[in-house]
């Protein structure tokens, strides 16, 4: 178990490293350079020598890209002499638009963004498992013809849609709740509660569809194995041949759809935050795109990257505990 731990997260640092890379240069790709897009349409060439220097984007590509992975891990100085700029790790660069470091800007709109993701993604698949579970029970009845509409209703509908008319229903004609917003969970736990309820109520209704149907799908398939009706003829209590055999066997590609969905999202959910105007990281990454605000965005996709691979980590760690094949193959 410890070796395969070890190798699958020896392929994850591997696979942080190629896409900061990739990140980086790409970067410089842009034709405008970050240093033009800081001194404005009406800029001398010496204006822009001057902050290419101050800013350090006159050394060679490897150098900066040393500097940058360093400051993450260090925090680093950018620039030189009375304008030198000390940023403290994680340095994730220097914001040419606001001025400000990026790690700060990313830091305001994290929080935002795992408050949607994580009750969202605990609301979508507890609603998702549990509806395909009983559906796969009561095949052919009322229940499950209820659960596939319901599913095939959440798979055709789309966010922007369903997000704005739970708005117009429970914040301007029944004045249930409030304008969807953030407020910490330390500072009030209540209207963090309300402030998030829609957000989460979307989410779960758009993405426990997938999880609805797969887990129905895959509960017919468990429940015609052997092994179930091995456990069926010992005299097991149908809850323990459920839960404990059918279900177990069959989750695995659930974990898998959940992983990448989760890290996905933490990565920036763009149009749901968009949707209900709530600073996350999506929010955020979308209006740097719409400016140029190329540390910014840099930032974000490095940042989407990390939880991509962290979740696929962890998945793998799953795997090997759910089904140990998976840490003997």
């Amino acid at each position: 178990m410890a070796r395969f731990i070890l190798r699958r997260g020896s392929l994850a640092l591997l696979t942080l490293f190629g896409v900061s890379v990739l990140t980086f240069f790409m970067f410089f790709a842009v034709p405008t350079s970050p240093a033009e897009l800081q001194c404005g349409r009406d800029c001398r060439p010496s204006q822009v020598q001057n902050i290419e220097k101050q800013l350090g984007l006159d050394q060679p590509l490897w150098t900066q890209y040393g500097q940058y992975m360093k400051g993450i891990v260090v925090g680093r100085t950018i620039g030189e002499g009375d304008t030198a700029i000390k940023c403290d790790a994680p340095c994730l660069g220097w914001s040419f638009r606001s001025s400000e470091a990026v790690s700060s800007i990313v830091g305001r709109a994290l929080p935002v963004t795992i408050s949607i993701v994580l009750g969202g993604a605990a609301m979508w698949a507890l609603l998702g498992v549990s509806l395909g579970f009983i559906s796969a029970l009561r095949r052919g009845t009322w229940i499950d013809r209820s659960a596939i509409g319901f599913s095939l209703a959440g798979a055709s509908l789309q966010i922007y849609f369903v997000g704005l008319l739970l708005q117009v229903l429970f914040v301007y004609t029944l004045k249930w709740l409030p304008t969807p917003s953030y407020t910490s969970p330390f500072e009030s736990v209540g209207d963090w509660l309300t402030g998030m309820i829609l957000p989460w109520t979307t989410l779960a209704f758009l993405n426990s569809a997938i999880y609805a149907r797969l887990t129905r799908a895959q509960m017919l398939e468990t429940l015609s194995e052997d092994f179930v009706r091995t456990a069926r003829a010992k005299g097991l209590p149908p809850r323990q041949v459920y839960l404990r055999h059918a279900l177990r066997a069959g989750i695995t590609p659930i974990v898998t759809i959940f992983g990448l969905d989760l890290g996905v999202s933490l990565g920036g959910a763009v149009i749901t935050e968009n949707v209900f105007g709530m600073p996350g990281v999506g929010f955020v990454a979308a209006e740097a795109a719409r400016q140029l605000n190329l540390p910014v965005v840099m930032a974000t996709v490095l940042l989407a990257a990390f939880f991509i691979v962290l979740t696929n980590v962890v998945v793998d760690w799953l795997y090997a505990y759910i089904d140990p094949r998976v840490r003997l193959g």
